[in-house]
């Protein structure tokens, strides 16, 4: 039987499928003894009613955290409280229910502002995801700032979402792109991404820890390169802050991106940060109702950030939802998190090593102080689709194949797709026993068939 988390949500079940009724707010156990990290997965997934379901027959094992999380009973009971209760447009209305919403949106922008450690809620700009927040980066910063000469240096690690922007840039503006290419151990080449840093260098794009390869790059040190040669610095952080403690002033970049529906929040949110006095002098990006002071017939005047970037109405219940999803994991502690995962990572690294015949593409964990909980795979002479859809159908396992936005690096690695389970805090050690023993089942049944 599984152990709730020590901080209950409502919704959660206690005990032998007892449910029991609580407020909004998450509400502290009686102090005992923590226990062990280990068993954070079987705590926590109590709270996660889509992992109790089973797929044709089989209980699902959910290991396509890299593409999105789940959503905890927390997060769910916000987001139908506030369409039942107090749905209304925010920065509006002077009625009660428009209050009470744009106190809870601006709410959860203080929540977001405090997760990631930044010295101002102003600093942090709602966007549709981290896609849009990258590209608000590029069109409204770019453009003004990166002329014909200039250079945009990113790694051939990046997702897609953080290079076609800059593509846009480059054609628009004349500026060239320059990739960093990879080590022999799989890694962002650090010490090339130093020497190409020059007085042309305008803006250095990088991501926080990699979707496909796990490796983590080294912000700070980035950061203090570029700063130099006078270069912005703006990090993908989607892969980093639903996992790990992220503090964007210690980071020191200009820009980070994130996603909510990876922090185990709704869809159709993300955020960016950036200073406010750099936000301050960037131009909207789109126009609309509330980013502006005043229209005139031929000009308007435009608000403040984060007011600027944010014109027509929001995702104001999305927005809610991802401060209660932020409530959620600062209840169990990113620190507690992070330790976590990084024995899950060793755990699924070591076991998918063991399978004859796969290939896992970057660091082994040994090789780096950090590893994400996910792997990229390959089984020779077997594609990873294959491998995806008959582990599904057959035991229930959720994982994904392809280039996962990411066709430079696959390019860069020699391969067109590959196979990724990644995993997240409410995974457990038991999940990827079950995967491993699919994986050979299924690698056994597509040998045969050849």
């Amino acid at each position: 039987m599984a152990v709730a988390l020590r901080c209950f949500f409502p919704g959660s079940a206690i005990g032998r499928g007892f449910v029991r009724p609580f407020s909004s707010r998450a509400v502290a156990a009686p102090s005992r003894e923590a226990e062990p990290a280990a068993s954070l997965g079987h705590r926590t997934r109590v709270d996660f009613p889509i992992l109790h379901q089973e797929i044709d027959g089989a209980k699902l094992v959910y290991f396509d955290n890299g593409a999105t999380s789940q959503k905890p009973n927390s997060v769910l009971k916000t987001l139908d409280e506030y369409y039942r209760s107090y749905n209304s447009n925010v920065h509006r209305g002077i009625h009660a229910l428009s209050a009470k919403a744009t106190d809870a949106y601006e709410d959860a922008r203080r929540k977001v502002a405090n997760f990631v450690n930044a010295a101002d809620s102003r600093e942090i700009v709602f966007t549709r995801n981290a896609t849009e927040a990258i590209n608000l980066v590029a069109y409204s910063w770019g453009l003004s700032n990166i002329k014909q000469g200039d250079e945009i240096l990113l790694t051939v690690a990046e997702h897609h979402s953080a290079i076609l922007p800059w593509q846009f840039v480059s054609q628009k503006t004349g500026a060239t792109l320059k990739y960093v290419g990879l080590t022999k151990e799989e890694v962002p080449d650090i010490e090339q991404l130093k020497g190409l840093l020059s007085n042309k260098t305008k803006m250095v794009v990088v991501h926080h820890v990699s979707n496909v390869l796990g490796s983590m790059l080294p912000i700070e040190d980035i950061v203090t390169w570029s700063k130099r040669v006078g270069a912005k610095v703006l990090v993908d952080a989607c892969q980093s802050v639903p996992h790990m403690p992220v503090d964007v002033q210690k980071l020191g970049a200009d820009f980070l991106v994130a996603s909510s529906h990876k922090m185990c929040g709704p869809t159709g949110i993300g955020f960016l940060h950036g200073t406010f006095e750099m936000l301050s002098s960037m131009e909207p990006f789109l126009g609309g109702g509330e980013m502006i002071v005043d229209v005139f017939n031929d000009k308007s005047t435009y608000a403040e950030p984060p007011s600027r970037f944010e014109a027509g109405t929001p995702a104001i219940g999305e927005a809610i939802g991802l401060g209660a999803a932020i409530d959620y994991l600062l209840c169990i502690g990113m620190d507690q998190i992070h330790e976590y995962e990084k024995e899950l990572a060793t755990y699924l690294y070591e076991s998918l090593q063991s399978v004859p015949n796969v290939r896992i593409y970057g660091p082994a964990p040994s090789q780096t102080d950090h590893r994400a909980p996910l792997c990229s795979f390959n089984v020779d002479n077997i594609h990873p689709r294959d491998i995806a859809e008959l582990i599904d159908l057959q035991h229930g396992v959720a994982i994904r194949p392809g280039h996962h936005c990411a066709q430079i690096l696959h390019r860069t690695l020699g391969i067109d797709a590959s196979a990724r389970a990644s995993l997240h805090f409410y995974n457990t050690k038991e999940e990827v026993d079950v995967f491993i023993h699919a994986l050979k089942d299924t690698i056994d049944f597509l040998t045969c068939q050849h």
